[in-house]
């Protein structure tokens, strides 16, 4: 259930992953000033911006200013404007039990793929997957209206997008996942969610064949594409860009079997004109149509 924001309401800003360059500030407080001209009061952790080297702060640190936010009453969502490599580093010092007492959402992508999977694998909550800066680039204006409608709950246009399937003609199921890469370094831990039935949401940034390959390859051997109802193709942005070959499809198609639903996106993962997804939550896919 996605959490209804109202205006006035207070949300608060993490960096769960690599910190913010310092020459960069200038951008948060640009996000600071689309927020509250959408009469959302944005709350900024103290950890944002790099101290030794990517950190803004120790993987404690970092996560104690996220769990203050979901203990502070007043703050009504989570969002994380981070990426990079680093935030699986604070999944041992988050309490979960916190976490799924409380009606928050967590919103982040890329490397905040293993916070929103490990919240789903130990609480059962649903996080977004969604890049909140998008409000600031060349679909900006566009996805503020999509934004404001969404968390407002006036419309879903943020959460629907067109889907073309390559097997099969719809899919249903609590999707997991996110970017592969970061999903992987759950694989083996606690906070791995549990494959079976569900939709499997695939992107990635980076990465060319043989990186996929890889990730394909154990993917296979944990017995994924065996567990899942279907998989979502999200923007593979360096194998499109270089216009890879094989494509990620002809890569996929040696791993599962032709029974298993398979849909392409081009609006989840890294562009700015990306959508939201709400990982931990069912989601029913099919032509044209992603919901």
């Amino acid at each position: 259930m996605r959490t209804k924001l109202n205006p006035g309401d207070k949300i608060g800003i993490v960096c769960c992953s690599n910190g913010w360059e310092k020459r960069k500030e200038p951008k948060v407080r640009r996000l600071e000033e689309v927020l509250l001209r959408m009469e959302l009061t944005p709350v900024l952790s103290p950890y944002l911006f790099e101290r030794e080297s990517v950190e803004s702060g120790s993987p404690a640190e970092r996560a104690q200013a996220l769990m203050d936010f979901y203990r502070d009453d007043s703050i009504r969502a989570v969002f994380d404007i981070s990426g990079g490599d680093i935030a699986n580093g604070i999944l041992p010092y988050l309490n979960y039990e916190v976490i799924a007492d409380s009606d928050k959402q967590f919103w982040g992508y890329s490397d905040l793929t293993t916070i929103i999977n490990a919240i789903y694998a130990k609480t059962g909550k649903s996080s977004v997957l969604y890049q909140i800066c998008n409000l600031l680039y060349e679909h900006g204006e566009r996805r503020q209206e999509d934004f404001r409608n969404a968390v407002f709950g006036k419309e879903d246009t943020l959460f629907q997008f067109p889907c073309e399937f390559y097997q099969g003609k719809a899919m249903e199921g609590v999707v997991v996942g996110g970017n592969v890469r970061c999903f992987l370094k759950l694989a083996g831990t606690p906070y791995f969610p549990e494959l079976s039935d569900k939709i499997l949401l695939l992107e990635s940034l980076g990465g060319t064949v043989p990186q996929m390959l890889t990730y394909f390859s154990q993917l296979q051997q944990l017995g994924a594409f065996e567990r899942v109802r279907g998989i979502l193709l999200g923007t593979f942005t360096q194998m499109e860009q270089e216009k890879c070959r094989p494509d990620v499809w002809t890569l996929l198609k040696r791993f599962v079997g032709p029974e298993l639903p398979v849909a392409k996106t081009e609006f989840i993962g890294h562009g700015t004109d990306s959508k939201a997804v709400c990982v931990g939550e069912y989601g029913n896919f099919c032509k044209n149509r992603c919901t």
